[in-house]
Parts: C-alpha cells; structure tokens; sequence
C-alpha cells in the first residue's frame, strides 16, 4: 500500500472519486463507526455523479456526522494504490473542517459517532488512516 500527496489541482479533476474530512469539534477529533463495522472511520466517501468534490466533502460531512454549522477547507489530494498498478489506484481529496454545531445523526449508514483526542485504535483502513490524519495534522 502506497499513499501519496500532491497539492490541489495536480489530480485531473474527473480522477477524484473520494472526500475525506478531517474533523474536529470542541477540540477533539470526529470519527464515526459504520453501522456493519465495528472499526472506526474518519469522516467521508464517494463522489456522486456529476458533483463538485467540494460539494461531496459538505454532503459526506453533513450525511456522517450531523454537522450542521462548520468551516471547512481542501487541504491536498491523495493517491492510494494498492498494488502499484493504475488499475488499483485511487484518487481523493483531503480537507480540514472546523465544526461548529452537530445535529442529530441522519438516517444514513452511519451508526456512532464519537469524539477523540488523537487518532482511535481499531480502524477500518489502518494502511490509510494514519497518512491522512497526520496530514490533516501538519496543515490544518
């Protein structure tokens, strides 16, 4: 597994086909736990059809955490390539939010959602996770 960055706008736009949000509230980190898993997630997913990938951060932040008020910020894209083949590869946007005020969770797929000092154990992509979070880190 390989996780790359580059700065916003080096990725063909059409390339980018997830958003990842970065996010904290009252100081601490946002992370959510998928209804079917029993690992945690930071906050995002895919990009639908025809939408802006700035639109698909807001929406996922929004879908995943109840976020109704924040600040929010593209920090890179990524590259995350699992067998070092352009078949395998996979492009996304990371981004920094700020939350103001959560809401009640929408009905999504979405079970949990809890607060964290730093990066939780037991993670549904722990190849991936650390990369990004420790980039949310040094830019936010």
């Amino acid at each position: 597994m390989k996780v790359d960055f580059s700065d916003i706008g080096q990725v063909d736009d059409k390339e980018l086909k997830f958003a990842v949000i970065g996010a904290s509230f009252q100081g601490k980190w946002i992370f959510v736990k998928h209804k079917e898993r029993d690992t945690w997630e930071i906050p995002g997913g895919h990009r639908e059809v025809g939408e802006d990938i700035n639109n698909t951060a807001k929406r996922e932040l929004f879908e995943e955490t109840g976020a109704l008020e924040f600040e929010i910020r593209p920090i890179c894209d990524y590259l995350c390539d699992y067998s070092l083949t352009e078949d395998e590869a996979s492009y996304g946007r990371l981004f920094y939010a700020e939350v103001k005020k959560l809401g009640d969770l929408p009905d999504s797929e979405i079970g949990e959602v809890k607060l964290f000092d730093a990066l939780p154990e037991k993670l549904t992509y722990p190849e991936i996770y650390p990369h990004l979070y420790n980039r949310v880190l040094k830019e936010r």
